[in-house]
Parts: structure tokens; sequence; C-alpha cells
């Protein structure tokens, strides 16, 4: 699938934020490429946004302003800046922190910050993601690189969860390393996922799988190493599932 966010758009919101955000505050290319050129978003963010591609990301993902979205495990919040500008002040971002992750020293610092700048984050410590508990449904689950470390525990009941919490009609977004053709052998090994075990894992929990990007492929990525061994990046997928009404 191509992205829709288009280079030009980008090139127009960036010469003229503002105007275009006040002329059409609704429009979810518009907030998306004003999320991304927030001046907000630290440097070390930015200078990873030619190989992450944050805008077509999430744009393939289906954020759309006013969307309630809740982040599986946002590490230091890279997508989350993004996402929270992206559904604006009518929208609410959960920020799903593991528990053995916040009660590292600072281990909150970095999302913490980001809550009390944005002002519609909320910060969730959950004690294991199959038990996960929102104080609302959400449109949107939202996991990047973390799916293979789901897959090492018990995702059937982690991936129920997340269907539970999900409005109808709400969107599960999975991206994450590419191991195609290796089931689940690579997840504890070197962090990745073959994308057709994720597919039938999501599925087996009910989810319909909408659409399927490559947005994020990297020929040149023999996939069978960490993706901390290549060059420049990882070769990732991503999916978009969606709950039956």
């Amino acid at each position: 699938m191509k992205p829709m966010f288009s280079a030009s758009l980008a090139a127009l919101l960036l010469s003229s934020a503002m105007p275009a955000f006040a002329q059409h505050p609704d429009d979810p290319a518009v907030a998306i490429a004003m999320a991304v050129a927030d001046d907000r978003r630290p440097d070390d963010d930015t200078a990873r946004d030619a190989l992450r591609k944050p805008a077509d990301i999430v744009e393939f993902a289906g954020v759309v302003p006013g969307m309630t979205v809740a982040e599986i495990a946002p590490g230091g919040g890279y997508y989350t800046r993004v996402l929270a500008a992206s559904v604006g002040v009518e929208g609410k971002v959960y920020a799903l922190m593991p528990d053995f992750f916040a009660s590292r020293p600072g281990g909150l610092d970095a999302i913490n910050a980001i809550a009390s700048e944005y002002g519609n984050v909320e910060v969730v410590v959950v004690d294991d993601y199959a038990t996960l508990a929102l104080p609302e449904p959400v449109d949107l689950f939202w996991t990047t690189e973390n799916y293979h470390d789901l897959a090492n525990g018990d995702v059937a009941t982690v991936n129920a969860a997340v269907v539970e919490a999900l409005k109808p009609g709400g969107i599960y977004f999975v991206e994450d390393h590419a191991a195609p053709g290796t089931g689940l052998s690579a997840t504890s090994t070197i962090h990745r996922i073959d994308p057709m075990a994720v597919i039938a894992q999501v599925t087996e929990a009910g989810m319909l799988l909408e659409a399927t990007s490559d947005l994020l492929a990297n020929p040149a990525d023999p996939m069978t190493v960490s993706p901390r061994e290549a060059e420049p990046t990882s070769a990732k997928f991503a999916l978009r599932f969606v709950k039956p009404d």
C-alpha cells in the first residue's frame, strides 16, 4: 500500500504550518504533518525520522484527530509525542508502561515529562499487558517494535485484552522487525518476528487484517541478524487490524 502522506504536503506545512492547521484542523494528513514538524520534538527523535517515516506510518495506522490511543511500551516516547500532537486536544494517548521498566530508576522520567508537556497523555503502569485495564474503551491500540517481546509470553491473552479494550471498529496497529518464514523462532534470539505469525495470532483473537505496508522495508537487511546489526536499519513490517463492529 502506498503512503497517503506526500512530500509536497509536508513542504507546504513546514513553510506555513499554522495557517494550514487553522484552516484544516480536522484533516488527518495535516494534523500528522504538523505533529511531525512540531518543534517540541527533541533533536534525537527528529534525527531518526528519515528511517522511521513517522508521518507515513501514523497515517497508515489510521490515526485521526480526536482519537483515543493506547500505546503499548512507549519507551522513550518517540511515537508518544507524534501521536499526542496528531490526535490533538480532543484526543487522548494512554502510554502503557510495563511495571518492570517503570520500577527502574528514571524509568518513568521521560514519559512523565511528555505527559506534562502535552497535556493529553496519561501514563498507565501495567503489571502485565495480559491484564491491562484502561479508564475507557479506545479507538486504537499501537505497538511498534514490541510485539515480538509480547509473543514470548502469553500473547493470546494480551491480544484478547487488546480486543476487549477496543471500541467496535477500533484499530490494532503492529509494526515490528521482520523475520519472514521463521514463525516464532526468532522472537527471543534475534528479536524479530514473522509477520505471518503476527497475522495468525491477531486474527485468532478476533481482529480482521485490514491493510499491510512495506513502508519500512529494507532490501539490504538480511533479516537473519539482530536489528542492531542491520544497516542502516532493520526491515520492518506494518499491519493494521480492525475490530468487527
